[in-house]
């Protein structure tokens, strides 16, 4: 079944009601709310790849008020073991039953931050619960419910104390961006205290209703071309000179879930080629692993997206359609 133009308009109107919500805690970065939402609603993740100080929990925050979720937020370190992300089983010596003890990544938006700064044995702990929604400990799968969304921090690789992600984890992002300095408007308006307060923010829509929106996000109609389009995309970086890992089959599906999901919040039924372009970089950029000599020549991934989306030619608007 395909969502229905009435869906679609509704759909619409609630997705720019939630983003109105959160956008009154964090000010003049509609954009890259815009942008956490539609990765919420594609059953997706984000990478936050910022400098601190910049309003990342509080985004995180936002967002779980305006869906009536939970949200946690864990602090990666070095001695951060596996267990204190998922959680462990402890012995109950009363009951003489192990008694399972959840970890911080039982809630509905969870804020892993600097997650760079964790052992890759820690981030692994992470690899299963953002594929499938569930973890498992001592040989038992426990899920950890809907809405689910993990919203994690990176600094700048060239920061003291950090790992680079490994190239699996952040294929498990849907998208990667970040929330950046706020507009000298913006930051007069915060200085002033316009901003309000995440604990001030009213629910806008429960999370049951939320999954209801993503279910219907997966329903938006993509032409054959469409879909073309996706794959001559992808086929482009991993033939790029620049790129020794080009996009995986994993980035071709979330690009194209994304763009049914961004397709529903501007009220359409179907997706174009603008809506491909437009989650290109974000979508697509994190997962190109460059040659050494291009990274020294200082080629960035957002540069080889961006010259992929000059050479590919889209389907016109007429066949799209």
């Amino acid at each position: 079944m395909t969502i229905t133009q009435e869906q679609a308009t509704w759909f619409s109107q609630t997705f720019a009601q939630i983003a109105d919500n959160v956008e009154r805690a964090v000010l003049g970065k509609r954009h890259v709310v815009e942008l956490v939402l539609t990765a919420m609603l594609s059953d997706g993740h984000v990478l936050l790849e910022d400098v601190p100080g910049t309003g990342k929990t509080s985004l995180a925050r936002a967002i779980a008020q305006s869906v009536q979720g939970t949200n946690t937020r864990i602090q990666f370190t070095p001695d951060l073991l596996p267990g204190d992300i998922t959680g462990i089983t402890v012995y109950d010596q009363k009951q003489g039953v192990f008694e399972f003890h959840a970890g911080p990544i039982f809630a509905n938006i969870v804020l892993a931050d600097e997650i760079n700064r964790a052992s890759p044995k820690t981030q692994a702990a992470l690899l299963e619960v953002m594929e499938e929604g569930r973890v498992t400990i001592d040989g038992v799968s426990r899920t950890v419910g809907v809405p689910f969304l993990v919203l994690a921090t990176q600094n700048p690789v060239e920061q003291a104390g950090t790992y680079r992600l490994p190239e699996a984890q952040l294929d498990r992002f849907l998208m990667r961006t970040a929330l950046g300095y706020p507009d000298h408007a913006a930051t007069v308006r915060i200085l002033d205290g316009a901003a309000t307060s995440t604990d001030d923010l009213g629910p806008i829509i429960t999370p049951q209703a939320l999954v209801g929106m993503a279910d219907l996000a997966a329903t938006v109609y993509t032409d054959a071309l469409v879909l073309d389009y996706i794959s001559r995309l992808v086929d482009a970086t991993r033939a790029a000179d620049d790129v020794r890992l080009g996009v995986s089959i994993r980035g071709a599906l979330a690009l194209t879930r994304a763009g049914r999901a961004r397709a529903a919040t501007r009220g359409r039924t179907f997706v174009t080629p603008d809506d491909i372009k437009a989650l290109a970089v974000p979508v697509l950029a994190h997962r190109l692993i460059l040659h050494a000599e291009a990274e020294f020549d200082g080629v960035t991934p957002e540069a080889v997206i961006g010259q992929v989306l000059l050479d590919v030619e889209p389907p016109t608007r007429r066949e799209a359609v």
